[in-house]
């Protein structure tokens, strides 16, 4: 290897970047699309807008290579499954007769038409579509997208490189089509997928590519023989392609493992690798392979996955090792920028010191700059830079923020015990039945309801003080006996208060809580125009007071029946928070767990005797290799525990938890000791019951039957349906009737249809019970 060439050669590229726009102009354009009040054109001139804008961006910062092809107006998977005409049969006439309107019917359904099921894409807090494929798919190449969107960037003058999900990634995330047999497996179709990426990459070098990437964080994770073989055979035929762009084949979140020698070996002409957090193993599975003669590496260095200043000494080590091990070396970050804010210099209410220490897209993009700068030219060329690093390093390790020994010793003195309910779960179930006297198959929402214009106005108007603290608070004493009068008018069993004075269910309570930072304008695309902002775990947690009775009280006080208190569970308020990287996950966790053990039993104590704590990242979270999983479930079900196990065994304890593959965590399912879980189950067609029920879970559940993410609204058969697949796997003592998830990002008019629908089915599902 010649050190000297690699280090001259480095430049500076990333993967992809955040879609919505400095002030979420995407966002805005594709809802008013939605309600007719923007044309397609218009919506198109502003995704094109917000495109340019980043790529000047990025381009302006001194970035070589610009991303193209990884602007969604939803999600990346769905743009795939449209590139390679895999659009199932239901969406095929939306699709032909107009493609914004099919695009978003597949994304969101219509009243007539499902979407396409929805789950998280790897760890990340990120919500992909799921492509739907059976034996009788047919696939035809259509890179209409992913041509325009190059051919833009050329246009400005830019070195650009297409970004495209990867064939063996896109078909080890799909799910066998409704009405295909369960065991089908998708990856049996790579070879007829394989000529369609063919046509796309004969496509995209035509109009200029000379570089594409192809992601595949699918081989991050445990891969069988015949999958690394599918691997091998997929890239082995795509490298030998005459017709093609050069081949940069990306994969991240983790170590790759035994993907690597197969991706090391394939006749492509560079790699793209994570070196961050234990993906840094990367580094000498690497040298173990001989490295990539011959090659272009691409180092992810630079976390793209968290917000924190990248330790520049340290990642220029890790640099200055793998200039042997390939012909050249690039720098980016570890993954797509997407999963970070755009900029922290957006923020104004963070304390100037603490601002050193957070790095969004924008500074990350910089921080890449300044390492291929001090790769090709010398640590001298950026010693500037280096030195500013070092101080801000420093700030935050010396930073009294960061530790309070009695939060500390709190922690330390905690025992199994206080992590166990005082009675097992069938002694406690007979105690909740006699106290709350509920009928069979009961009716509960998750928590929120609609969020309307009026209380975000509201929230606007006390932050701008236009209305005082005394204002604001009647207007959420309206709401809440809004919800509470609509919830007994429709005959639901166990009510909630609606959490209209909650922003969102992670950054509300972090607001509250001592060690954590919030943001004004720290978005994160969660899943289509759906965005939220991450608070920022920063330092020791503790809760200096109740944060949730007061409203609960006023709720309860409404009604005779019972309001269930709502929380967000430790596991899921560090997921949803960009953490601190300075201590283990576990011992953060911990940290949260008593806080929220606190605001139980405050709850418990003003009389609350349904508590629902949400987890739905508790599968989220879940490390990617196997190996890694006993550890993490061990302290995350801890965790939950630990928040609710001081209560009563009359208090009835919920949980919650949507959007993920629960059949790979259903022992940690039954290791919380909840009382009650509710789990999203409308788009998966009642799968996760069948996953409780082969697994012999003995506690209740309500598996949804109203899918909150889609704007249709289900009928009341259609829900009846769905409860009776459900009593196939669990009995009816132990189910519950709920929607799939939360209804905030609803409107009024579909939440009352859809919940007085889910009500007369269980009435009718009930009725049916009793005859038979």
């Amino acid at each position: 290897m010649t050190t000297k060439s690699a280090a001259a050669a480095a430049r500076a590229t990333v993967y992809g970047y955040p879609r919505q726009g400095a002030n979420r102009e995407l966002k805005k354009a594709v809802e008013g699309y939605w309600k007719g009040r923007v044309t397609a054109g218009a919506l198109r001139t502003t995704a094109a807008d917000v495109r340019a804008a980043n790529w000047r961006q990025l381009a302006d910062a001194g970035i070589h290579e610009v991303p193209t092809g990884d602007f969604s107006y939803y999600d990346h998977v769905l743009d795939t499954t449209v590139m390679v005409g895999a659009i199932p049969e239901r969406h095929r006439h939306s699709v032909t007769a107009g493609t914004l309107d099919g695009y978003f019917a597949m994304a969101r359904g219509t009243q007539d038409v499902a979407p396409l099921e929805m789950t998280k894409w790897f760890d990340t807090n990120y919500h992909y579509l799921v492509p739907e494929l059976g034996p009788d798919t047919v696939f035809t190449a259509d890179s209409t997208k992913q041509v325009a969107e190059l051919k833009e960037a050329l246009a400005l003058g830019l070195t650009a490189r297409p970004v495209l999900v990867g064939p063996v990634t896109y078909l080890l995330l799909a799910k066998p089509a409704p009405g295909v047999a369960a065991d089908f497996e998708p990856l049996t179709l790579l070879d007829r997928l394989l000529p369609v990426y063919a046509e796309v990459l004969a496509d995209l070098r035509a109009a200029g590519a000379e570089w594409v990437q192809l992601d595949e964080p699918a081989l991050v994770q445990d891969r069988t023989p015949a999958e690394l073989n599918a691997a091998e055979r997929a890239y082995r035929d795509l490298g030998a392609l005459t017709d093609r762009p050069k081949l940069l084949v990306a994969s991240y979140f983790d170590r790759v493992g035994d993907a690597l020698p197969v991706l090391a070996k394939a006749p492509v002409e560079g790699l793209a690798l994570d070196f961050t957090g234990s993906a840094a193993a990367n580094l000498d599975a690497l040298a173990a392979v001989g490295g990539l003669p011959g090659k272009r590496l691409v180092a992810g260095v630079v976390n793209g996955r968290n917000i924190w200043v990248n330790d520049l000494e340290k990642s220029l080590s890790t640099l200055g090792t793998l200039l042997g091990l390939a012909d050249r070396v690039d720098v980016a970050a570890s993954c797509s920028l997407l999963h970070v804010p755009l900029d922290t210099g957006l923020e104004r209410d963070i304390e100037p010191q603490v601002l050193r220490w957070l790095a969004f897209a924008k500074q990350k993009t910089a921080e890449i700059v300044t390492l291929a700068k001090g790769l090709a030219q010398g640590t001298h060329a950026v010693a500037a830079e280096l030195a500013a690093n070092r101080a801000d390093l420093a700030s935050r390790a010396g930073s009294p923020i960061t530790r309070d020994p009695a939060v500390r010793a709190r922690a330390a003195a905690v025992t199994e015990a206080d992590a166990r309910r005082s009675q097992p779960y069938s002694e406690r179930a007979a105690a909740q039945r006699a106290h709350l006297g509920m009928p069979l198959l009961p009716t509960t929402t998750i928590g929120s309801f609609p969020q309307t214009g009026e209380l975000r106005a509201a929230r606007a108007d006390l932050r701008g003080g236009r209305i005082g603290a005394a204002g604001y608070e009647e207007r959420i004493k309206a709401e809440i006996q809004e919800v509470i009068s609509f919830q007994e008018k429709t005959g639901i069993d166990v009510l909630v208060h609606g959490e209209a004075e909650r922003n969102d269910m992670v950054q509300y309570f972090a607001e509250q809580l001592t060690g954590y930072l919030a943001t004004q304008h720290g978005w994160v695309q969660s899943y289509g125009t759906r965005y939220v902002r991450p608070p920022i775990l920063a330092g020791d947690i503790s809760r200096p007071e109740p944060m949730t009775v007061r409203w609960t009280q006023y709720a309860q006080s409404l009604t005779d029946r019972p309001v269930k208190g709502m929380l967000t569970g430790p596991v899921t308020m560090l997921a949803w928070s960009f953490v601190r990287d300075d201590q283990p996950l576990g011992d953060t966790a911990r940290q949260v767990a008593l806080a929220l053990r606190d605001e139980v039993g405050d709850l418990e104590a003003a009389g609350t005797s349904v508590i629902q704590v949400d987890e739905p990242a508790l599968r989220e979270t879940l490390p990617l290799r196997c190996a890694d999983r006993p550890a993490y479930l061990a302290w995350a079900t801890e965790a939950f525990r630990l928040s609710t196990s001081g209560v009563r065994p009359d208090t009835q304890i919920h949980t919650h938890m949507c959007y993920a593959e629960f059949g790979d965590i259903v022992q940690a399912i039954d290791d919380l000791d909840a009382d009650v879980i509710s789990l999203e189950a409308a788009r998966s067609h009642m799968q996760v019951a069948r996953e409780l029920a082969a697994h012999g879970y003995p506690r209740e559940a309500g598996p949804g039957v109203y899918d909150i993410h889609s704007p249709r609204v289900p009928s009341a058969q259609e829900a009846a349906s769905l409860l009776r697949t459900g009593l196939k796997a669990i009995p009816a003592e132990r189910l519950w009737v709920n929607p799939d998830c939360g209804l905030k990002t609803r409107g009024w008019p579909e939440t009352r249809a859809s919940l007085e629908n889910l009500v007369t089915a269980a009435r009718t599902v009930r009725a049916e019970l009793s005859a038979s």
